[in-house]
């Protein structure tokens, strides 16, 4: 199997895995059963106490329930209006994930080039991630706030239960950040560029200033010859440049002797 075919099927597969953890996190948001608790008053009458993030509801064994919303806004404590900011973050970063991805997948073939259907499918990923962690961290705040009540001995409030909306959250936001994590790992090796490619090398230059010296004509030939501006001798005194034309009997010859 090739492995573009092999990455396509991942990607069908981490789409499908996001998409069933973004239902769930979804179907808990209008459920009342993020905390429970049972109140037993008498041997045929049990009251049952239930909550969200947006109501109180009681109900009793003869089948009587009633809900009701919480009254104010701003009198509500600080803890679930964060809760229910993340949870709301969570529900639509996942929708703008599940568009991404859907758009960036090799077999749906909507995008442009191989790169970037990569990059597209690597923001989804990543948009995924970031659902998954405001859903964890929703109710997993939620979680440990029920825990920290029910085993302090001086809380004299009714004590709860945690409820099934919150392990159906928990299952849901597992789904994203695996989901997400494997998108974001293999489409980031596609679409994004790694520092360790061999870049091509330049070759070397030669770099140096242009003096008088670099291209200084000798005195006895006249013909034009270009020395390398890194392989020119060394400086020399005045007195040898003096004696450049002089034979070694110390006779002294000018150009217009040999005419």
């Amino acid at each position: 199997m090739k492995y573009r075919t092999l990455v396509m099927y991942m990607e069908i597969g981490c789409f499908v895995s996001c998409l069933c953890g973004w239902i769930l996190v979804c179907s808990t948001l209008p459920t009342e059963y993020w905390t429970f608790s049972e109140v037993g008053t008498i041997v045929l009458t049990t009251g049952n106490y239930y909550s969200n993030l947006w109501r109180d509801c009681v109900s009793d064994t003869t089948g009587v329930s009633d809900c009701k919303d919480y009254p104010s806004m701003l009198a509500l404590p600080v803890f679930l209006h964060a809760c229910r900011a993340l949870a709301v973050c969570a529900v639509i970063t996942g929708f703008f994930g599940g568009v991404l991805t859907l758009v960036g997948m090799k077999c749906t073939k909507i995008g442009g080039s191989e790169v970037a259907n990569a990059r597209v499918t690597f923001a989804g990923g990543l948009t995924y991630l970031t659902s998954g962690f405001c859903g964890m961290i929703t109710y997993s705040w939620w979680a440990n706030k029920i825990v920290s009540e029910f085993v302090d001995p001086n809380f004299r409030d009714q004590k709860f239960e945690i409820g099934a909306a919150v392990f159906v959250g928990w299952g849901g936001s597992i789904l994203l950040l695996s989901g997400g994590g494997v998108l974001t790992y293999f489409s980031g090796k596609e679409g994004l560029p790694s520092s360790s490619e061999k870049k091509p090398h330049r070759p070397g230059t030669y770099a140096s200033a242009r003096t008088r010296r670099t291209y200084m004509l000798p005195a006895s030939s006249s013909r034009v010859t270009l020395v390398p501006p890194l392989y020119y001798e060394g400086r020399k005194s005045r007195a040898t440049r003096g004696t450049r034309g002089t034979t070694k009997t110390g006779q002294t010859f000018s150009r217009d002797s040999f005419v």
